[in-house]
């Protein structure tokens, strides 16, 4: 797995891409055009840390050939940091809808992995309603477990057989990233992990109003909706984020975590998770 690193930059160690939508767009129907295996992911703040915390994920995040900066913090953070002048963070749910947009335009049909019947229904429909010549060539709910080898085969067969240029996965951070990395070889097309954009896009949860997000505080606005569940994750998680940032700014440099950290081809030979009930 080669992964481009033109336009690569560490924050914290992660190799975030200094990218727009424009780019990451044309890049996955490069992809899509050829057969080709592309893995992408909408990263922010949460899934920078979880990277920081565990050494072999951080390799296998470095293993992706697209990691957009997904949250306003981590924009920040490449052009504080490596001055990148990026006027605008790629948003997973915003990016996940310009595909589908280019993809009823070029005629490639979509797939969608993740969460539950009861979001992908609603998800498909919104979607189809959204843009009519879409098409939605599968869908498949999470198996909410480990997956083993074989039951990774069987996922790669139904998403291949279905025709599906592309696949969007919404699993939640960081369990897609873990299914994005072990199946991109297997189906040979891009792979978006875009995490609450199921749900979004569903109509099942409230995106944060437009200036929240422009402000870099969509993270209180999940946080104030489910503060029991998210509280360690911005409390903690948030203020430890800025302190790095922080130590990489006027500290030693830090540097990318080695994708080959995790020894042989990248595809694994191990069973991996997709049991996030809930994106985030």
């Amino acid at each position: 797995m080669t992964v481009p690193a033109t336009t690569k930059r560490s924050v914290l160690g992660i190799g975030i891409d200094a990218t727009t939508y424009d780019d990451v767009v044309e890049r996955v129907f490069d992809a899509a055009r050829t057969a080709t295996g592309l893995s992408v992911s909408a990263t922010a703040v949460h899934g920078v840390m979880e990277g920081v915390h565990d050494p072999e994920h951080a390799a296998r995040l470095n293993a992706f050939d697209i990691l957009t900066p997904d949250g306003q913090p981590v924009r920040w953070a490449l052009n504080w940091l490596h001055g990148t002048k990026l006027r605008e963070r790629v948003y997973g749910p915003e990016l996940m809808l310009r595909c589908c947009a280019r993809a009823a335009e070029e005629g490639f049909p979509i797939y969608l992995y993740g969460s539950t019947r009861d979001v992908l229904v609603p998800l498909k429909r919104n979607l189809e309603a959204r843009f009519p010549s879409l098409r939605v060539a599968g869908s498949s709910e999470s198996r909410f477990g480990m997956i083993s080898p074989d039951a990774q085969e069987e996922i790669a067969s139904e998403i291949r057989a279905s025709g599906a240029r592309m696949a969007f996965v919404g699993l939640g951070c960081p369990r897609q990233e873990t299914f994005v990395w072990g199946m991109r070889d297997q189906v040979s097309l891009p792979m978006l992990a875009v995490g609450a954009a199921f749900d979004f896009h569903a109509g099942l949860a409230p995106e944060a109003p437009a200036w929240m997000q422009r402000s870099g505080l969509q993270w209180l606005h999940r946080f104030v909706r489910n503060p029991r569940r998210l509280w360690r994750r911005y409390v903690l998680l948030n203020p430890a984020y800025l302190w790095r940032v922080v130590g990489q700014r006027f500290g030693r440099s830090i540097e990318l975590a080695a994708p080959n950290q995790l020894g042989g081809e990248m595809a694994p030979r191990t069973p991996i998770r997709d049991d996030a009930a809930i994106p985030g």
